[in-house]
């Protein structure tokens, strides 16, 4: 039995929309087990309504022209059969998968992740590398690191002759490294971070592998681009950090990152119009809270204007002459923060545990909701393009 069964959170309207849901354009999908697929859909109010017939994927939503906007079709577009939210939540939460459920607002966009975008965390990057992935050495090494380049890094364009300058120091004291090469040079981390379609959403396990033993939320915002590079709403993410695989090499990023439901995107798409831009991105704050079964509490919260490098330039970085993404692609930002709270040993710093419950929130945004459990046993990944490409033809919606 997954040891995350009996620890799941209650989800209702009020503890996952935006706090001015009103006013925002939500998009949602929904897996309708009568047709035995995913349905695109609207959330209007207390209702969610299907817009299959009209975008059979979300991808094609966002990828939409003409004089009707994306915007104007999830609000008022006549849809197919409705659910309630409320319904849909208490399903989601309470693991039920015969019923009508939420899943990640996303599909066949490529999922990209930027990292070391925050000089906070870039230092604990450091600090992993140093360490060796041990998490009984963190404390030592991490004095030594922030006492050489603590307040240096914080104010740094990368890129800059000033962060030049920086890197010649940290070269000259035996600190540099791969880290510091992305998050103060002038090109930025940027990594595939799960397959297509194998994202979780909000109320489901998110998923931590067994063997590692020293790891943490990564709560973050997410970009949802279309094919010409032009971002068109966000969400929330979770790109789940194993500090200590990826601590003893660089190398092994992608076993660190990805593995089955160790990304988690919701519990919306917040589409990009009138009352949303890419200004408000820009000045989101967000919102950790991790609620352990043995007791433990971590909270923490951070602000998208303390990124060190603009919204835009990591979509370009992504996007563009040298990379084109016909299907569109979703872009986690980079994460302010990487926990040093001791929850076990003094010194270890933090880690997850089985059962926690992770809540990942903005006010604009809503909350993502996730309980840990290990990857081995969180629920498998089973529905991917080949049985998404079916199941559109077969309810001929393509």
């Amino acid at each position: 039995m997954n040891p995350a069964a009996h620890h799941r959170p209650a989800l209702s309207p009020g503890s996952v929309l935006p706090e001015d849901a009103d006013r925002a354009t939500l998009v949602a999908r929904v897996h309708e087990p009568e047709w035995g697929g995913p349905c695109v859909a609207a959330v209007r109010g207390e209702d969610v309504v299907d817009l299959t017939a009209l975008a059979p994927t979300v991808c094609d939503l966002l990828e939409r022209e003409g004089p009707d906007t994306i915007a104007a079709i999830v609000r008022d577009a006549p849809g197919g059969r409705s659910w309630k939210l409320s319904e849909l939540l208490e399903a989601t939460a309470t693991g039920r998968r015969d019923v009508p459920h939420l899943l990640a607002p996303v599909d066949l966009q490529v999922i990209k992740a930027a990292g070391v975008t925050f000089a906070r965390s870039l230092l604990e990057r450091v600090i992993e590398e140093r360490t060796g992935g041990d998490p009984a050495l963190a404390a030592r090494v991490r004095e030594r690191v922030v006492d050489a380049v603590g307040g240096a890094l914080a104010q740094l364009r990368p890129g800059s002759p000033e962060a030049g300058k920086v890197k010649e120091l940290l070269i000259s004291e035996g600190l540099w490294s791969p880290y510091l090469e992305v998050g103060i040079g002038p090109d930025p981390e940027v990594f595939t971070k799960a397959p297509v379609l194998s994202a979780v959403g909000t109320g489901a396990d998110i998923g931590v592998l067994a063997a590692s033993v020293w790891n943490n939320p990564e709560p973050e915002v997410v970009l949802a681009v279309d094919s010409r590079g032009r971002p068109r709403g966000a969400t929330l993410g979770n790109d789940v950090n194993l500090r200590d695989i990826e601590g003893r090499s660089a190398l092994l990023l992608s076993q660190a990152k990805d593995n089955n439901a160790s990304c988690a995107i919701g519990p919306f798409l917040r589409l990009l119009d009138d009352g949303f831009g890419l200004d408000d991105v820009r000045g989101l704050g967000i919102e950790l809270r991790v609620e352990g079964r043995d007791g433990h509490v971590l909270h923490g919260s951070s602000s998208m204007r303390e990124i060190s490098r603009d919204v835009l330039d990591l979509v370009a970085s992504v996007h563009g002459p040298h990379h084109q993404y016909p299907d569109g692609f979703v872009l986690f930002t980079g994460t302010l923060f990487a926990p040093t709270e001791d929850r076990h040993a003094p010194g270890a710093g933090f880690t997850h545990e089985h059962g926690d419950i992770v809540r990942i929130s903005s006010p604009r945004l809503g909350a993502l909701v996730n309980t840990v459990a290990s990857s081995e046993q969180a629920a498998p990944w089973e529905f991917g393009l080949r049985a998404l490409m079916h199941n559109l033809a077969e309810r001929g919606v393509l």
